[in-house]
């Protein structure tokens, strides 16, 4: 069994190592778990600038010792140009360009709200320090960056800005225009992005690369506290965010799972087949309902309140075939991120600019590459995910929690699109209902089913560390599978934490990615 790391103190993980070490950092100094996850927040915009920044929007969840769950909702809305004319002679809204640039972005408002939460004693400038120190000295570039880059740098390097942003000095990426952006944060304050010299700066940015964002839209963003989304099962309430995220797939995945029973061995057929199963019940529901809260036409947490109704949708799965796929896929690239601190407080969080690079638009003075998560809304009048001014686009972020009736709280994530609720479920899985460590959850061979980060395929995809019987048994089932190598990035750099009513802490990174856990 592969060791996990333990402490008492505080404990963080991320995707990446030296926003870990800027995370502990923070600890040592007495900073909350929210201080801390800013911090990790700053610095991954900076070291793992392919898969998030400050352009981007974010989804907290808090669970303080003892206390309520909350969630802080940091999704920007869509511009107010932003309509069906604007896109004339389109079939689908740009993945890249400044008409993929197209909604707000609300990754520093959540900042700014979990700040809040948290009764902030450490200063902005500090908890900042590492980020802009990275964007202005440098950082090492990780193969993640530099295969990522490669591989996308044909429908990017067009772009305006975008070679001179992201080419590295040898192996160090300097980011001076972001590090000042940054600096400005730190001293003007969050709010400063969306209402302030900087919020000026940004507009004028964004109206010179074309964007349809403006000052008035900046101006009117505000991030939200919501109750999140929970469940009960394994003997515990599991938590996940409201809508416009697909967190209401994530729990209905585990909820399903519950009522299967006894699944056999965890790499096993029975126990993937239902896991598999299970998700394509939860995306048939998500990609029917889910979207902008504004025009949803079901309530999610009476739906997961609804024990028949989940005991209807677990009868749906044929315990010996695969159920005919594909549907529609989401991509995404995303960074999960988790914190615990001396006092207990447990945070999980996620920020993402969507695409590899976001809209590849960088805006020419703040050195912002802006997010391209506005792409995912249809050109339609209605149904599902339709475009409109100021409406929130779906998103397939959604960072997870659970409290166990032992009183451990589980803070867990992953980036990786469609994957995310299918990662989330088999870490929970192996760690929950079979007892692997954490660390062996996270690092044990996954599946993934249709499209993920760097996938177009849609298919059943298996890390080629499962059992030949299993696979054989899989495809004899129906699935349509494809092998691919193990530790493969396609299954997402996933990430778990874990406080114990004792007070000890476990935690656990993927060796998918660069990260690290960091503890004392």
């Amino acid at each position: 069994m592969l060791e996990t790391p333990r402490s008492l103190r505080g404990m963080v993980t991320s995707p990446h190592h030296l926003a870990s070490q800027a995370g502990l950092d923070i600890l040592k100094e007495g900073g909350s778990a929210m201080e801390v996850a800013v911090a990790m927040a700053a610095c991954l915009a900076v070291v793992y600038p392919h898969m998030t920044g400050i352009g981007g929007d974010g989804f907290w969840l808090i669970a303080e010792p003892g206390g309520a769950v909350r969630g802080i909702d940091a999704c920007g809305r869509a511009a107010s140009a932003a309509d069906l004319p604007l896109y004339a002679g389109y079939e689908t809204i740009p993945t890249r360009g400044p008409l993929a640039a197209n909604t707000v972005a609300g990754t520093v408002s959540g900042w700014q709200a979990a700040l809040t939460l948290s009764g902030s004693t450490l200063p902005l400038d500090r908890l900042l320090r590492d980020a802009i120190h990275h964007a202005e000295q440098g950082a090492p570039v990780t193969r993640s960056f530099t295969e990522t880059l490669a591989t996308k740098r044909p429908e990017l390097e067009a772009l305006p800005g975008f070679l001179d942003s992201y080419t590295a000095e040898g192996t160090r990426l300097r980011q001076p225009r972001l590090a000042e952006t940054l600096r400005r944060i730190a001293a003007e304050g969050c709010e400063s992005f969306y209402r302030g010299s900087l919020a000026a700066d940004i507009a004028a940015d964004l109206a010179a690369i074309g964007s349809p964002v403006v000052a008035a839209d900046l101006a009117a963003h505000r991030a939200l506290e919501v109750t999140p989304l929970s469940v009960e099962a394994f003997g515990a309430t599991l938590y996940n965010m409201t809508p416009p995220t697909q967190g209401l797939a994530s729990l209905l995945i585990l909820a399903v799972l519950d009522r299967l029973g006894d699944l056999g061995p965890e790499d096993g057929f029975s126990h993937l087949h239902a896991l598999v199963e299970a998700t394509k019940q939860a995306f048939l529901i998500r990609d029917k309902h889910v979207g902008d809260p504004d025009h949803m036409t079901i309530d999610p947490q009476a739906l997961l309140d609804d024990a028949a109704a989940l005991d209807a949708i677990a009868a749906r799965i044929d315990p010996a075939r695969a159920l005919p796929w594909p549907q529609p896929p989401s991509a995404g690239d995303t960074t999960w991120f988790g914190a615990i601190d001396g006092e207990g407080r447990v945070v999980s969080v996620i920020q993402s600019i969507f695409f590899e690079f976001g809209s590849g638009m960088v805006l020419p003075k703040t050195g912002i590459v802006w997010q391209n998560r506005g792409s995912s809304f249809r050109l339609a009048e209605g149904g599902w995910n339709p475009l409109r001014p100021g409406a929130k686009p779906f998103h397939t972020l959604n960072p997870a929690l659970a409290r166990f009736a032992d009183g451990r709280t589980m803070a867990y994530g992953t980036m990786g699109g469609e994957g995310q609720p299918q990662t989330q479920a088999q870490i929970f899985a192996r760690h929950v209902i079979y007892g692997a460590s954490l660390q062996q959850a996270v690092t044990a061979p996954r599946f993934l089913l249709g499209r993920t980060w760097g996938e177009q395929s849609v298919t059943l995809k298996l890390e080629d560390r499962f059992p030949a019987g299993t696979v054989a048994a899989l495809r004899a089932a129906g699935h349509d599978v494809e092998m691919l190598p193990p530790f493969t990035s396609t299954m997402g750099h996933a990430g778990a934490l874990i406080r114990h009513p004792d007070g000890l802490l476990e935690g656990a990174t993927d060796p998918r990615s660069d990260g690290q856990v960091a503890a004392w």
